[in-house]
């Protein structure tokens, strides 16, 4: 089962005491250890206050200082019985926090989502960026989060077992699943695996260029149905291989098989439910090193409500240098 070991929040603008709550407890319950960080804008070298004798130097300094002071308010409610390691970065954030991961080894990113709003869910080019270049997972947390989630939704693509990459997919659809029950343990949360499948081509057959008989139609698509069907069942055979079938019997996830587009029916199966957290990957198949999300992807992920932890395969190798 998926343990992380050296977890590292993002604090922003506003405090995240919510995010940073559930990123102390899961340090606690994993011995991990835990680093909080801030990143402020960096001023660019020779920068000069006019009519003043403030130096650009000086200015950094103060910034960084603030910001220091900041984190110092924000972790000191959790310090008793966890060591907490604070951080004041400078520059672009999501560049820092990469650069951080992979100088320091993280194996998760926390960070809160703004302030709640009627589009605070239209994640910031900074998200994105950490979504598509941190090589670890990142768990994205909205404000209003609740201190236990109640129902939490893994989503996972088996099917293309003779596709490029189809090993690495497989790896990421059992590493989904893992930590989705892992999470669903630690918080006696409802889960439910959700795998959304589309028989290719059926568009076409019905058409004119083809004009295929609808019983070839139908024949067709429900071979689909089944063959997506026997890998999510076999997906599942495989975790509980890996954790058991006590795990799995306590867990008792519940299995959604859906016919349609990934980018639509994944969100609206969380409304539907109420999900507290999305789990799911955010490289497609293939899993080349350095592979950056589609647009499918981008707009499944604009479209969720929840909070997310996204995860990436394990041989994903981040653009950005140490």
């Amino acid at each position: 089962m998926k343990r992380f070991k050296n977890i590292l929040f993002v604090a922003g603008p506003e405090e995240g005491a919510a995010a940073l709550h559930r990123a102390a407890a899961l340090a606690r319950e994993n011995q991990a250890l835990l680093a909080v960080t801030s990143v402020v804008e960096a001023l660019p070298g020779g920068t000069l206050v006019p009519d003043s004798s403030l130096t650009g130097e000086a200015l950094q300094s103060a910034l960084v200082a603030e910001a220091q002071q900041r984190l110092d308010r924000l972790v000191a409610p959790w310090r008793d019985g966890l060591e907490i390691q604070t951080q004041v970065l400078a520059g672009t954030l999501f560049l820092e926090v990469v650069r951080d991961v992979l100088r320091n080894g993280r194996d998760l990113v926390v960070k809160p989502i703004a302030d709640p709003g009627p589009w605070a869910w239209l994640l910031t080019g900074e998200d994105m960026h950490l979504l598509r270049k941190c090589p670890c997972p990142v768990w994205l947390q909205k404000r209003d989060a609740p201190a236990r989630y109640r129902c939490i939704l893994a989503a996972v693509d088996p099917g293309d077992e003779d596709s490029a990459g189809a090993a690495a997919q497989s790896a990421l659809n059992a590493q989904i699943l893992e930590l989705a029950i892992s999470l669903a343990l630690a918080e006696f949360a409802e889960l439910h695996l959700v795998h959304v499948w589309n028989a290719i081509g059926e568009g076409v057959m019905r058409g004119t260029f083809l004009s295929t008989p609808e019983e070839q139609v139908r024949a067709y698509v429900s071979a689909e149905g089944a063959r997506h069907a026997m890998a999510l069942n076999s997906l599942i055979e495989e975790v509980t291989r890996r954790l058991g079938r006590e795990t799995l019997a306590y867990v008792n996830p519940v299995k959604h098989l859906i016919k349609g587009a990934a980018r639509d029916e994944i969100p609206a199966l969380a409304r539907q439910l109420g999900a507290d957290l999305a789990v799911l990957g955010t490289v497609a198949r293939g899993g080349i090193p350095g592979l950056l999300m589609g647009n499918t992807a981008e707009t499944l992920l604009h479209r969720l409500d929840c909070s997310l932890l996204a995860v990436k395969p394990s041989g994903f190798v981040s653009p950005i240098a140490p």
